[in-house]
């Protein structure tokens, strides 16, 4: 397994002979931008460790709608949830860009989890962050104005992958202006006008799939 694993936090909390006994149990895969790595509803339980390359995880409402709940980056597993319960999956994944992973059976991936005690701690560190994080979002996305609304999700982008440039943050947003919105729950118009407004303000600048923020300070104020 290559060093660039070691960027995220379930590799990090594994030990050498543990990131090893994965290598072994695993074969590797490759996903081009755009690519399903799994379907919510499916029954497939394999286990990905992501190499390189980014996904984002999409569930679906009970409307109909089709909402981003997260993003995952080198270094961070996915499809753990169907091997441990042996129900269908419980989102899609999707690949943003060219996505290098590693495949574990999902009979495999348990039988580790119950016989490699550092794997299974650092799955339960991985899944308490992510519900902290779900419990985050429906608050601050579930309340408040649309500005409000708006910038607690930007602020959420630039902790799952923006890169600092400086005093700036800079973003490849993972979804369309749509999907924002519906991940927000709010219109398509709504959110347009409040991203609008922070345009206007000098705190962010927009292009196609790229966000800027220049006041991260103000952001996080009006977000608060």
């Amino acid at each position: 397994m290559d060093a660039a694993m070691k960027a995220g936090g379930f590799w990090t909390g594994l030990d050498t002979a543990t990131h090893s006994r994965l290598a072994e149990s695993g074969r590797p895969r490759r996903f081009r931008r755009g690519q399903t790595l799994c379907r919510e509803g499916d029954r497939s339980r394999a286990v990905l460790l992501l190499r390189s390359g980014h996904v984002r995880i999409l569930s679906s409402t009970s409307d109909g709608r089709e909402v981003i709940v997260g993003v995952r980056g080198e270094g961070d597993v996915v499809g753990e949830l169907a091997a441990i319960d042996a129900l269908p999956r419980s989102a899609t994944v999707e690949a943003l860009d060219d996505v290098d992973a590693l495949e574990i059976s999902g009979s495999t991936f348990v039988h580790l989890c119950r016989t490699q005690p550092r794997l299974s701690w650092a799955l339960v560190l991985v899944l308490s962050a992510r519900l902290r994080d779900v419990g985050k979002q429906r608050l601050e996305l579930g309340s408040g104005t649309a500005l409000r609304r708006v910038a607690a999700q930007l602020m959420q982008l630039a902790v799952q992958h923006g890169l600092r440039n400086g005093d700036e943050v800079e973003i490849a947003v993972p979804a369309t202006q749509a999907e924002l919105a519906m991940t927000a729950a709010m219109s398509r118009e709504s959110w347009a006008r409040a991203t609008r407004e922070l345009r206007q303000a000098g705190v962010i600048s927009t292009g196609r799939r790229q966000l800027t923020i220049h006041r991260l300070a103000e952001l996080r104020r009006l977000a608060s």
